[in-house]
């Protein structure tokens, strides 16, 4: 079939770049989002996020005409749901209303023959709960549920895949995982994404595609989550763990991932929780992992802490005022402006409301801190300006901006290095 106007619910990390993407190989993408600025900044043909040649890509879209932004939805012929997923309360409940908004928003302008495809990293149950959502909204239209093969609806799930700094490339490249409510969601879900995608649009059903994408998130937190805990016990038994590693993974069959200040960002912080709601007798290993990860910041705060208890008792003519920590990095992971779910931030935020010292943060891609009661009394800086006034530097997130400062850090007394070397 023909998808001539393709919508996209959603315009941050991954809804805009898949919405340029769209309009790059020639289709008219009608991209929504409840943002005012972002919704402003797109149509000067600009971004609001930081993603390597993203910037010119939507300026090349936007002059030509092929993609605009606006704040509520408009006639398409495809609806891509690109919305976050966050959890909720103490167990980690998945909170699909941000999904949920985004269906009943485009189900007014749904007509026969459209296609709906859920984006969002979800919850397994939940493509099958956006389908339920828009069969209330529109009784006048047939939806796979009750209808199958014969719906007006075609519904799919295909989660996206890509890692922050390298989405266009991914986008492109990578292999899709696409489950339809039927065949013939599938197959013209496939169509649809083939506009672009080099990589092999691989069919499945909407609950093993949304399974798949928690599972590779899972695995991965897994593996983190042993690298963390075994930082934890080397600096218990006074070993240094990036030597440890360095050594383990010359095994021929053994890869140690690198440990850090725990674990962040919309992905691999979040998706174990999902599968952990579903299933919490049986996900008993992803839990733990999720547990270990979870816990790894307050070890960083209690390490700053003991350092600082150093620092008095050996400077008692020194007050926890006059000091200073420079906490490298607040985002979730190199080289992004992304402060979801950031250890790095959570870390800076449990330091300014426990400590009297003075927190200052270098963070080169950001220009402002997040508006928080909880950052009052945290700085923003340049590294160039503090280097010479630093008490306890703390590198949280190893940003190739730092590269050139690592050394002159590694000599200071109280240098705490969270990060891999």
């Amino acid at each position: 079939m023909s998808f001539e106007t393709v919508s996209v619910i959603g315009l941050g990390y991954i809804g805009l770049p898949t919405a340029a993407m769209f309009a790059a190989y020639g289709k008219n993408v009608i991209g929504v989002d409840v943002n005012q600025h972002a919704v402003d900044t797109i149509n000067r043909g600009e971004i609001h996020i930081i993603e390597p040649e993203l910037d010119a890509i939507v300026h090349k879209a936007v002059t030509e005409g092929k993609l605009k932004a606006v704040l509520n939805p408009e006639p398409a012929d495809a609806f891509l749901v690109a919305v976050p997923t966050p959890f909720k309360g103490d167990n980690h409940e998945p909170d699909l209303k941000y999904i949920e908004a985004a269906v009943k928003a485009i189900a007014p302008v749904l007509k026969k023959g459209d296609v709906v495809i859920l984006e969002s990293t979800s919850p397994v149950g939940a493509t099958e709960q956006m389908a339920d959502w828009l069969a209330e909204e529109r009784p006048d239209l047939r939806f796979p549920k009750d209808s199958g093969e014969k719906s007006d609806i075609r519904i799919a799930h295909c989660p996206e895949r890509v890692l922050p700094g390298h989405v266009v490339r991914e986008l492109i490249d990578n292999d899709r995982v696409i489950g339809g409510l039927t065949n013939k969601c599938s197959q013209v879900a496939v169509e649809l994404y083939k506009t672009f995608v080099q990589g092999e649009c691989v069919v499945t059903n909407a609950r093993t595609a949304e399974m798949a994408k928690l599972t590779e998130n899972a695995s991965r937190d897994v593996s983190i989550a042993f690298a963390n805990e075994l930082s934890v016990i080397c600096d218990k038994l006074d070993i240094n763990v990036w030597e440890l590693i360095k050594l383990a993974n010359r095994h021929p069959r053994v890869n140690i991932l690198q440990p850090g200040p725990g674990v962040g960002g919309h992905c691999i912080a979040v998706d174990p929780w999902f599968i952990v709601s579903k299933t919490p007798e049986q996900a008993q290993l992803i839990h733990a992992a999720r547990k270990v990860n979870d816990a790894k910041p307050k070890w960083v705060v209690d390490k700053v802490k003991l350092a600082i208890t150093d620092i008095l008792l050996s400077n008692p003519e020194v007050s926890a005022k006059e000091l200073a920590i420079v906490c490298l990095g607040a985002t979730f992971k190199p080289d992004i402006d992304d402060l979801r779910e950031s250890p790095a931030l959570n870390i800076i935020k449990d330091l300014a409301a426990i400590l009297p010292c003075k927190i200052i943060v270098i963070e080169p891609n950001i220009h402002k801190l997040p508006d928080s009661k909880d950052l009052k009394n945290v700085t923003l800086s340049d590294l160039s300006k503090i280097m010479g006034t630093l008490t306890i530097p703390v590198l949280l997130v190893n940003h190739k901006g730092f590269k050139s400062s690592i050394k002159a850090l590694e000599e200071h007394e109280h240098f705490l290095n969270f990060v891999c070397p």
